[in-house]
């Protein structure tokens, strides 16, 4: 049986800088029963994502990533983002559908990417909450555990949220048809950390020649909305990456620009590493 996720930790020099890839998970339990093709269902997958970040532990970063599908039970929802057209019996508990299970995208995800519908049936409360039990709940248990392990020890922790998007939008996203930013940095309208943070994530990609938008047309979701309180020192920040700049849309195969994207990552993680560093001595100097 497949683990929920896969952990790499620093393989020297930790610092409180975490990433996590929820949504790169390629591992299909046999109870995914969807309807449309499999090449159709993985079109919601962040392929390669996890893999382009590869060097983090090097750096002294922490990565996480999810070995499931986010179509299956999808990490950045909340728990109470459940589609009521799905369930074939009561859920028992008061439900919160939000804008992203409006799209057929929910917790567990109604439609697939081409609008199709994802089962020919509806589902038992059982057979999602058993995905959630297995899946989601061990997930989120791991990304809890290493930032707080890191804030513990550091004071701080800064944290990416890492995933790709498709480079234009499709008709049931909030900007159809509409050619995206090379990357798309989201931090809830500057509530899930520091301003700074978030500029200079900005900065750096873009002097390393990339059109950058912040919260548009992604805001953030559920994993920086529950981790970000840079009141706490706590620095949440989703990254998303246009998926053309690495990989061929529909095959989902890497493209002649991966390299360069993996290895701007790597530049990426090292100024963070530096940023970081200048962070907590400062921090260090201030208590003194």
């Amino acid at each position: 049986m497949c683990t929920p996720f896969a952990l790499h930790r620093p393989v020297a020099g930790a610092l409180p800088l975490v990433l996590d890839s929820p949504h790169s998970g390629e591992f299909y339990p046999d109870d995914f029963d969807h309807a449309p093709p499999r090449e159709i269902v993985r079109q919601a997958e962040d392929t390669h994502v996890a893999r382009l970040y590869g060097c983090a532990p090097a750096l002294g970063a922490t990565l996480l990533e999810a070995n499931f599908p986010r179509a299956y039970v999808d990490a950045n929802r909340s728990l109470a983002d459940i589609d009521p057209e799905l369930l074939a019996d009561d859920w028992g508990e008061p439900l919160a559908p939000g804008r992203k299970t409006a799209q057929g995208i929910g917790l567990v995800w109604r439609l697939a990417r081409n609008g199709a519908p994802m089962y020919r049936r509806r589902l038992a409360a059982a057979e999602i909450r058993e995905r959630i039990e297995r899946w989601y709940r061990p997930y989120h248990a791991a990304l809890d555990a290493e930032l707080n392990l890191r804030h513990r020890e550091f004071g701080s922790v800064w944290h990416l949220d890492c995933h790709s998007m498709p480079a234009v939008g499709d008709e049931r996203a909030d900007d159809p048809g509409r050619e995206r930013a090379d990357f798309v940095l989201g931090d809830r309208d500057g509530t899930t950390c520091a301003p700074a943070f978030t500029a200079f994530v900005a900065a750096t990609l873009a002097d390393l020649g990339y059109r950058v938008a912040i919260n548009d047309p992604y805001k953030g979701v559920e994993i920086v909305r529950r981790h970000g309180r840079p009141a706490e020192r706590r620095h949440s920040l989703q990254v998303e990456v246009k998926r053309t700049l690495y990989m061929d849309e529909a095959s989902l195969l890497p493209n002649a620009g991966y390299a360069r994207l993996e290895a701007d990552l790597a530049r990426l993680l090292a100024a963070l590493q530096r940023h970081i560093r200048g962070e907590l001595v400062g921090a260090s100097g201030l208590r003194g």
